[in-house]
């Protein structure tokens, strides 16, 4: 009879423990489930309104940063029709223009241009083109036909406003150097460009596109702060998702993300698995299909 009790009361015993440890184990992964939830409500596509409860993000500015990247010269001529690009495309829809800072090659194309869009939801419609942009054509110097790839780097990033990003003037070191073009021919003779290094994270940024310093030294300003919040936000990024990448999009900067092949007519975007053809039209500023195939993309 004692024995029977024993036994019932030891089954008992270790149910119980089983069920304990079950819901222990069911509490750990609700807590996994819940912090995941909590990542992706911060890090949505569409990540314009506020980064977790921190400072909003200017949604009416943005800096857009083109980089030739391999390819030589004809890289360099492929970052210059991005621009002439996104350019043609921000006087279709009424945007303001600025360029920052650029730097020109010898044969007409740009080694890098930094240049500002303003309007209301410019961030919401070029947020998407962040990444490294890929290019298939025969080049106008190619005298053999062979069809060539060069790359360019695209950085789209928000102007912070004066409140999200403060600098402090004494983490600054401020240079004063001559502009100069192609070949290294002096635009002018005075040191009207600015070179600024932010000793704490150590980013260089120049401008020299304006004929006095004044102005240069605010658009090389304008550059740092817009990095600076980049910077902030990808550790931010990093830190809630456990150094995992994020979503698609939002100036990743070596991430391929779209071939743009002349001989077969076509553009596709690696993201989302889509082409457009009429690659001329799209090269002329055509970018609304892409734009909407995204938004379309944010909604699934």
């Amino acid at each position: 009879m004692l024995w029977d009790e024993f036994r019932d009361l030891k089954k008992e015993w270790l149910k119980n423990k089983k069920l304990k440890k079950e819901r222990k184990r069911n509490n750990y992964i609700n807590s996994i489930i819940a912090s995941e939830g909590e990542m992706k409500a911060c890090f949505r596509f569409d990540r314009t309104q506020e980064l977790c409860g921190e400072a909003t993000i200017s949604m009416d500015s943005v800096i857009i940063e083109i980089r030739a990247g391999t390819g030589g010269d004809e890289a360099g001529l492929f970052a210059s029709d991005l621009f002439r690009m996104y350019s043609r495309y921000a006087q279709t829809q009424g945007w303001q223009q600025r360029i920052l800072d650029s730097n020109a090659s010898e044969i007409g194309g740009f080694k890098g241009i930094i240049f500002e869009l303003k309007n209301s939801d410019v961030f919401s419609q070029l947020k998407h083109e962040g990444g490294v942009h890929r290019v298939q054509r025969i080049p106008k110097t190619e005298k053999g036909g062979r069809i060539h790839t060069s790359t360019a780097t695209v950085a789209v990033l928000p102007k912070p406003k004066k409140a999200e990003i403060k600098i402090n003037p004494t983490d600054l070191k401020i240079d004063q150097y001559k502009s100069s073009g192609p070949g290294g021919q002096n635009v002018n003779k005075r040191e009207t460009a600015i070179r600024i290094t932010h000793i704490p994270s150590g980013l260089v940024v120049t401008s020299q596109t304006q004929r006095n310093q004044l102005e240069n030294k605010e658009n090389a300003l304008t550059i740092l702060a817009a990095k600076l919040l980049e910077k902030e936000s990808k550790e931010k990024e990093e830190q809630l998702s456990g150094n995992r990448k994020a979503q698609i999009g939002w100036a990743k900067r070596s991430e391929k993300i779209r071939t743009y092949n002349f001989p077969q007519n076509r553009v596709t975007d690696h993201r989302i698995k889509k082409s457009w053809h009429d690659i001329e039209r799209i090269m002329d500023g055509k970018l609304k299909p892409i734009i909407k195939a995204f938004k379309k993309a944010e909604k699934k």
